[in-house]
């Protein structure tokens, strides 16, 4: 075999910087898993000043889905992981598509057989191409001679390429979460390198695409460790050094089970869909088993990747906690400047507020120190849009003093306070009502909570009846506050 091809494959590996991937398979949606895998591998690399290489792994044809790949691609670039070479960029080490490599792999297949690294078997089996770990898996194929190898090529039998794992001595290896681990030969399979129909298997293109890549650092879940030794004794059958490994722990729904589709745990489009920030989630996905040590938790995503280290990676399963990704939206959204808050929930409010008349930058004020998701949005503000149908019961409220008859005596002073108002600003409305509930000798809550429930029809709403108020217009206020007072008059 002429191993020039090979010399000048590895003159093309990038080298001399850290390099981490993500390598997603387009096989279904990107769950929080995955986007903790791709953010830990981003971090490592920015925080060395490295970079971060997207590739897609699809070589599992069977289970490949339609616009997997897209939503890939976008999570990660509403996420901020901005990769530095990929399938859309490019790079030194692409293509990064594994079905695009088809011919590499062949040729390192046709390589480690002339090494002894692997053979081929005729054998009937099942592949089972992607199961990572698995039994010990002997077959008679492993001491079949050339002759009868060769024959049965001439007469175009089926076969694939198992790797040759050694069945005497162990492997070891260190990871950076889990520490040096031991594993007998014996206990390992042959596992399928190349499929029947050419296609390499995870297990064998992983191994290839991370050497020629130049990946110096493999970021993914702990249930690949087991698969690690059959790595390493192909990174040593190709002569090769293997690359730092750092495997996390799942992350479960509860303390007995993972985070599943099927059980309708969310995606990250799935988060965004259900109202939280990109940079709400990232914050809290780094903090699925990580630690950055102290006592902080908010982290934009330029200060995780000041302050990431490896050593922080618990070994210990993180629970996905829906309602701490909720204090960590808030957080955010509270931490927004005004006018990017009101941008970022315009479309939520103008979804539900068509009147051209309301300030929305006044609503986005009141919902700013509220709002937990964005999706909350439309339940809050709708009563602007509409007064709801609501029951005269709301204006009895023990706390602020009011019944029925208290309130209706609210309304009948209030509306001709209002009306004679010659500007209508929330200076002028607050004034107006405080004054009015000084003359009254009631407590400011005792006018303000009919004026509201008036205004809303609602018992909760962002901001009191003056915001409100001031919002709706003089028009509309009064116009509502008289059709409260036929309500209690009724």
């Amino acid at each position: 075999m002429d191993k020039r091809w090979f010399e000048q494959m590895e003159q093309r590996i990038p080298r001399g910087k850290t390099r981490t991937r993500f390598a997603p398979s387009p096989t279904g949606y990107m769950h929080v898993g995955n986007l903790r895998t791709a953010l830990y591998a981003y971090l490592l690399a920015k925080r060395q000043d490295g970079a971060f290489i997207l590739r897609i792994e699809d070589t599992d044809q069977g289970r490949y889905v339609e616009g997997a790949a897209d939503a890939i691609f976008r999570t990660l670039r509403e996420a901020g992981l901005r990769h530095d070479e990929g399938p859309d960029i490019g790079g030194p080490a692409g293509p990064y598509v594994q079905t695009q490599r088809k011919d590499i792999y062949e040729k390192y297949a046709a390589l480690l057989l002339e090494n002894g690294g692997a053979y081929r078997c005729f054998c009937q089996k099942q592949e089972h191409a992607e199961e990572i770990g698995g039994k010990k898996d002997a077959c008679a194929c492993r001491a079949l001679d050339e002759a009868e190898a060769a024959r049965r090529l001439l007469g175009n039998t089926p076969y694939v390429i198992r790797q040759k794992v050694p069945k005497a001595g162990s492997t070891t290896f260190t990871d950076q979460v889990y520490g040096q681990i031991t594993v007998e030969n014996e206990t390992l399979d042959d596992n399928v390198l190349i499929k029947s129909g050419g296609l390499p298997t995870y297990n064998f293109a992983n191994v290839v695409d991370d050497h020629l890549m130049g990946i110096t650092h493999v970021v993914r879940g702990a249930e690949y460790l087991s698969s690690v030794p059959k790595y390493n004794l192909l990174y040593e059958a190709f002569g090769w050094a293997p690359p730092v490994y750092i495997h996390c722990a799942p992350v479960m729904r509860d303390a007995q089970n993972k985070m599943s589709k099927r059980r309708g745990d969310p995606s990250y489009e799935d988060l965004r869909a259900l109202g939280y920030l990109p940079d709400a989630i990232v914050n809290y996905v780094a903090l699925l088993g990580w630690s950055p040590g102290g006592e902080r938790e908010l982290f934009s995503l330029k200060e995780l990747c000041g302050v990431f280290d490896v050593s922080g990676i618990s070994k210990s399963p993180a629970i996905f906690d829906p309602e701490k990704l909720t204090y960590f939206n808030s957080a955010w959204l509270r931490a927004m400047s005004p006018a990017q808050f009101h941008e970022t929930a315009l479309p939520s409010i103008r979804q539900v507020i068509k009147n051209p008349a309301i300030d929305t930058g006044l609503v986005a004020a009141l919902l700013q120190p509220r709002l937990e998701r964005l999706t909350d949005i439309g339940e809050k503000v709708d009563f602007f849009e509409t007064l709801p149908d609501y029951d005269a019961t709301l204006f009895v409220h023990k706390k602020s003093k009011t019944d029925l008859d208290v309130s209706r005596h609210m309304l009948e002073a209030a509306l001709p306070v209002l009306e004679a108002l010659p500007a209508w600003t929330q200076d002028a409305v607050h004034g107006a009502l405080l004054s009015l509930a000084q003359r009254l000798a009631v407590k400011n809550a005792t006018l303000l909570w009919p004026v509201r429930i008036a205004a809303a029809g609602k018992a909760v709403t962002p901001g009191g009846a003056v915001e409100i108020c001031a919002i709706l217009g003089k028009e509309e206020t009064l116009r509502r506050l008289r059709l409260g007072l036929e309500k209690l008059e009724d």
